[in-house]
């Protein structure tokens, strides 16, 4: 990703309350504390899943040095006394709010690709085909879920001059949500 947003202009772009402080420049997101890297550069999603709450990994991130949350309203910051938190109602909206801000900060064209079946192969030729004529960014792998479209969305650069994103969708009222993103 490249991403540069500093703490506050996080803060306002999701409406969070900011508990802590920070000067730090986030270039990146993270959501599985498994998966940290660059950590003093990173702002972690505490997403919550069917059966986990992702708070319950903010103190392996921080133990792997992240030092930037955004989390829920329900969170003792206390433990965690030189970490930047940003408090909101839902960090999956939140991740969803940030992406559709850093997407709309782009002019060029975004192509949603959504079906029942073919997404991901469609998304890989059609980047080889147009790839000699345009810089291209694409939904990493099949990231066509409402985390990974906004994963996706977070991979545009002034660089690029077209997107290729996927869009999948596992109940009612998601695709709302996936082209509020898209755009």
């Amino acid at each position: 990703m490249r991403l540069s947003y500093s703490i506050t202009a996080c803060s306002e772009i999701l409406h969070a309350k900011v508990v802590g402080n920070s000067h730090t420049t986030i270039q990146h997101v993270l959501y599985d504390s498994r998966k940290i890297h660059a950590p003093e550069n990173a702002l972690f999603f505490a997403l919550t899943g069917t059966k986990r709450s992702g708070e319950q990994f903010i103190a392996d991130a921080y133990s792997k040095g992240v030092r930037h949350f955004v989390v829920t309203k329900h969170l003792d910051t206390s433990l965690f006394m030189d970490a930047c938190f940003l408090v909101v109602s839902d960090p999956l909206q939140a991740l969803q709010t940030l992406a559709k801000h850093h997407r709309s900060q782009f002019t060029y064209p975004v192509i949603a690709i959504t079906g029942s079946v073919g997404k991901t192969t469609f998304k890989e030729w059609a980047f080889h085909c147009l790839s000699s004529s345009f810089h291209i960014v694409r939904s990493p792998k099949s990231f066509n879920s409402q985390i990974g479209v906004a994963l996706s969305l977070l991979e545009m650069h002034a660089d690029a001059n077209l997107a290729l994103i996927e869009a999948g969708i596992s109940e009612a009222g998601e695709m709302e949500r996936l082209e509020a993103m898209i755009q």
